[in-house]
């Protein structure tokens, strides 16, 4: 039976028929203009050496939390997937995989794969397990082509900028190379330093050690900061232009250095209390931002997210298998202390990601529509679907307009998944315009400028591209 996505080019567009004709024009403006990913979690060794994917399973099942988190509610054992180092016949995951493959309709992530099945692996039958054997074979067949391996998709995506999430002491040798092998893109590394800057990140003491050590510094306070900015120079050397923070609280704190030579050595000591570790991590985030001031790294905040919220899941298969819970967040106290003292730097950018959606009209949004330095943050993670889309724009447009969003953010480490993301993104874009058009709220000239400036103009104004 044919792939109802596969033959509907109006996918994600108005059901009223006025409506969608004016999306169909905007939409058609921007879908093959080239894919601009500033944030996003792909190795950059799968593209430094250019690797083919090893069959369906990896491709898809494996390494994706939003798959493995809505199989694991629906009974399938997190072992039986081969998560956490447990033997697994890739072939019988599929099965698995394929068994449960109607418990994926209407989220997003069933989008993106159909997306992925039918428009990149040209699979033209819904998946079931009466064929879930046959289209295994039809894509591990095609995974082992020169076609389609990571460089080749790269280039036929159209990615023109992707950046990847690296740790501050990381070499970047794999970005060197690839910047002298004359790659037709720019991949750009990303400073992610939250296990240098959370007391209550594992190893957190050996791993600012080891960095104050690798930068040839003493262990002292401003030993430590004078670390983490000859790191970020090393970034900024290798194409860096942001720095990312991934936060449970986005809670900051600007303390005198006196009092941050204390904390550090308190937390060093391991005697430090919850409060003063959660003023510590605040205080660093604020550090963060002084350093973009002075080194004009973008900052991102990505913020709201309780990590491992099954101790015992995370105890047997890791991070990253889909136990990872969104909690409420409070960007308007939280952020002050940072923005008191930085946020009207106008070369400085700080974009917000939130997975509340209560924050978006409330609190980032006015943030957004007051501060030159804030930027809202695109919907990341879990709304980052069609819905979610609609419901960001209208939360946010009547207070900050269009121009203070960041542009779309795949923030992935599904590469397939890169075009099926932001066409995605692009289709809602092109229905909520439309809505405005239809409705006189907006003429379409303006629309279409609009649409224009979001895809590639607003990105790299936003991350300094």
């Amino acid at each position: 039976m044919p792939s109802f996505l596969h033959r509907d080019p109006d996918r994600l567009l108005p059901a009223d028929p006025r409506t969608r004709d004016i999306a169909r024009d905007l939409y058609a403006r921007v879908a093959d203009r080239p894919i601009i990913s500033p944030h996003g979690h792909v190795p950059v060794q799968w593209i430094a050496e250019d690797i083919n994917f090893t069959d369906p399973t990896d491709l898809l099942v494996t390494h994706d939390h939003y798959v493995t988190r809505l199989l694991h509610a629906s009974g399938v054992e997190l072992s039986s997937l081969g998560l956490g180092g447990h033997e697994a016949d890739p072939r019988q995951v599929w099965r698995i995989f394929a068994q449960h493959w109607h418990l994926f309709a209407g989220t997003a992530s069933g989008y993106w794969i159909e997306d992925e099945l039918s428009q990149v692996l040209g699979i033209t039958a819904e998946l079931s397990s009466d064929n879930a054997d046959v289209i295994y074979d039809e894509i591990s067949e095609k995974l082992g082509r020169p076609e389609y391996s990571v460089g080749a998709l790269f280039q036929r995506f159209g990615i023109e900028v992707l950046a990847t999430t690296d740790d501050p002491l990381d070499s970047l040798a794999e970005h060197a190379a690839l910047a002298q092998s004359g790659f037709p893109a720019r991949v750009l590394p990303t400073f992610r330093p939250d296990r240098y800057l959370d007391p209550d990140a594992p190893d957190f003491v050996k791993n600012l050690e080891e960095l104050v050590s690798a930068c040839g510094q003493a262990t002292t306070y401003h030993g430590y900061l004078r670390s983490l900015e000859a790191r970020r120079e090393h970034f900024r050397a290798h194409g860096a232009v942001s720095t990312d923070h991934g936060v449970e609280e986005p809670a900051t704190f600007d303390v005198d250095d006196a009092a941050a030579e204390q904390l550090f050595t308190r937390v060093l000591a391991g005697e430090a209390d919850s409060q003063e570790r959660r003023v510590f991590r605040g205080h660093m985030l604020t550090q963060m931002a002084r350093m973009s001031v002075e080194d004009g790294m973008v900052m991102t905040v990505h913020a709201g997210v309780l990590r491992n919220h099954s101790t015992e899941t995370f105890q047997q298969f890791g991070p990253d298998t889909g136990h990872d819970i969104p909690v409420r967040t409070d960007f308007v106290t939280g952020m002050r202390p940072l923005l008191q003292k930085y946020g009207l730097h106008r070369d400085f950018h700080c974009v917000l990601f939130a997975v509340d959606e209560t924050v978006y009209s409330r609190e980032i949004a006015p943030l957004g529509g007051f501060y030159p330095s804030v930027y809202i943050g695109a919907p990341w993670w879990f709304l980052d679907a069609p819905d979610a889309i609609a419901r960001f724009r209208s939360a946010t447009t009547e207070t900050a307009g269009f121009s203070r969003g960041s542009g779309f953010i795949d923030d992935t480490r599904a590469f397939m998944s890169i075009p099926a993301r932001h066409d995605a993104a692009r289709r809602c874009d092109a229905a909520f315009l439309a809505r405005l058009v239809a409705e006189g709220r907006i003429p379409q000239h303006r629309a279409e400028a609009i649409i224009d400036d979001s895809v590639e103009a607003q990105p790299k104004r936003v991350f300094k591209l």
